[in-house]
């Protein structure tokens, strides 16, 4: 399991631009990465249209977005990274003020 977390430039909002940005991508059938579970308030789950495994996120204090980026298979969790860090930068670099990488290798 690798933690992502996203410390957002100034008074940025990076959750909500987040999220609107999946449903608009959803909305025109453009996205790889998908909300999917039930819909529950500051907290998301998102998986790749490729890739098996998911990103769990949550907005935290300060506007700060901490996501826990998980493969079934632990070794191909560099590609549901990749492509989360690459959404990250397409659509909200200008945002962004410092991105941050855990790895756990206790989770298994």
């Amino acid at each position: 399991m690798i933690k992502v977390t996203v410390i957002p430039q100034h008074n940025a909002k990076i959750y909500s631009l987040m999220v609107q940005k999946e449903l608009s991508l959803r909305q025109s059938n453009q996205g790889t990465l998908h909300r999917s579970g039930a819909k529950k308030k500051n907290e998301d789950k998102w998986v790749h249209a490729t890739f098996q495994g998911w990103i769990r996120f949550q907005r935290c204090l300060g506007g700060t977005v901490v996501a826990m980026v998980q493969a079934k298979n632990a070794e191909e969790e560099w590609k549901l990274l990749t492509s989360f860090i690459g959404f990250l930068d397409r659509h909200f670099r200008d945002s962004i003020a410092n991105i941050n990488l855990s790895y756990d290798f206790s989770v298994e």
